[in-house]
């Protein structure tokens, strides 16, 4: 019986994932940003740019999104430490995704480097 480490491993070794070194440029060449990481996740913090679609979600998301449903789109995506990412890169390759990349260490390693992160604008109630 397999667990969730053991398919991480098995995903991580059928993707790509990059360095927080190639992340920068990674990011500014691809056409989406997705963070995979849950909601309050995100609201506590995002790399600017990104879109957030929870891994429990991914597939139903990229599916039922014209914008993100393009087979040849450059995704680079990331989660709060990598395994959650190197599983949704793993499922996007198997919908037939042919540029994904998963940022090795994810937010947790970004954060680590002093890279630029944002959150959601809050509404003013002023």
């Amino acid at each position: 019986m397999k667990t969730a480490h053991d398919l991480v491993v098995a995903a991580k070794a059928s993707i790509e994932e990059i360095s927080i070194d190639q992340a920068s440029l990674a990011i500014q060449d691809a056409d989406l940003l997705l963070d995979v990481r849950e909601a309050d996740e995100f609201a506590q913090g995002h790399l600017p740019g990104a879109v957030l679609a929870p891994r429990g979600l991914l597939e139903f998301k990229l599916s039922s999104t014209p914008a993100m449903s393009a087979r040849d789109l450059n995704v680079v995506l990331y989660c709060k430490t990598s395994g959650r990412a190197a599983l949704a890169a793993a499922a996007m390759k198997e919908m037939g995704y042919l540029h994904v990349r998963s940022i090795a260490g994810g937010y947790d390693a970004w954060l680590a480097a002093g890279k630029p992160t944002t959150k959601p604008d809050q509404p003013s109630f002023e």
